[in-house]
């Protein structure tokens, strides 16, 4: 199965008695994404951000618990197996509860798209089923599902070409600030009619269809290029990267190998002294010169 459609959920998708497998797959392109890394200026280090507590230092992920607090100062620890036995429906299926006009839902509301794909050939005919059925009372289908541990409002429609479902995630209603209180300070007076119409002039001369391909993202391209031209005039310096405690010798062997650009060693055969204690002898013969020069 390629990248593209691996599925990071699996469950049902249940309209009233009927039940379909169904597997979700990201919509978006993770690669899409330019990334940036921190990195000390001086040492020519990644900068990393430790878990710390005052007092402690950095705190192991073993010793990491999940709280809420209830009060200032005052918290609830919440254990992850109490998590998992909450038992909300949304977690292993999508349920359908209604279904409404799309330009009933503002796109304030949108969130994150998904596909939808039929999980076996057995579910793909109850789901092509309801996929035509959506288009063709021209509505979308309105749930909840649960995903990374949080319940989401969802709803779902055919994709443009009728090929299959889309799931987007919506945000509540509590998520979003209230418009009245945001324009609260805007003037409500008309502007002058013929202001209006010349805009609407403007706007119909250049009504066309949508289509997404046409706009590209100009400031992914221009960094791309600023990188580019760096590297042509050899703008680049290696970084280290840390090393996490009880890492393996050939990790960090081949660490060191892409760093400075040479091979690594094989590593040393266990039957070998360890090399801490070649390194205790220097101390010790330091020590002996150190005594007949003070006879």
């Amino acid at each position: 199965m390629p990248d593209s459609s691996r599925s990071f959920w699996k469950g049902y998708l249940r309209l009233a008695l009927v039940s379909i497998p169904v597997r979700l797959v990201s919509a978006e392109r993770a690669s899409s994404e330019i990334k940036f890394h921190q990195v000390d200026r001086v040492s020519k280090q990644r900068i990393r951000y430790a878990k710390t507590a005052p007092g402690r230092g950095e705190v192991a992920k073993e010793d990491i618990a999940t709280a809420y607090e209830f009060e200032p100062g005052n918290y609830v620890f919440i254990e992850e197996d109490e998590l998992d036995a909450l038992k909300l429906p949304s977690r292993h299926a999508i349920e359908l509860t209604q279904f409404v006009d799309a330009a009933e839902i503002d796109p304030l509301y949108f969130d994150r798209p998904y596909y939808l794909l039929p999980d076996g050939e057995v579910a793909e005919e109850g789901y092509r089923v309801l996929r035509d059925a959506l288009h063709d009372s021209r509505k979308v289908g309105v749930g909840q599902l649960t995903l990374r541990g949080r319940e989401n409002l969802i709803t779902l429609f055919p994709d443009a070409k009728d090929r299959g479902l889309i799931v987007q995630t919506l945000r509540y209603a509590g998520e979003l600030k209230d418009a009245g209180e945001i324009f609260s300070g805007l003037g409500q007076e008309k502007p002058r009619s013929d202001m209006v119409r010349m805009a609407e002039d403007l706007i119909r001369a250049r009504s066309e269809a949508f289509d997404p391909k046409k706009f590209k993202n100009r400031y992914a391209q221009a960094l791309r290029e600023l990188v580019g031209a760096k590297l042509q005039k050899g703008e680049h310096v290696p970084v280290e990267e840390h090393v996490e405690r009880g890492a393996k010798i050939l990790d960090f062997m081949e660490a060191l190998k892409r760093s400075v650009g040479v091979a690594a060693p094989s590593p040393e055969p266990q039957t070998r002294a360890p090399r801490a204690k070649t390194a205790s002898k220097t101390p010790a013969k330091k020590s002996a010169r150190a005594t007949k020069r003070r006879a």
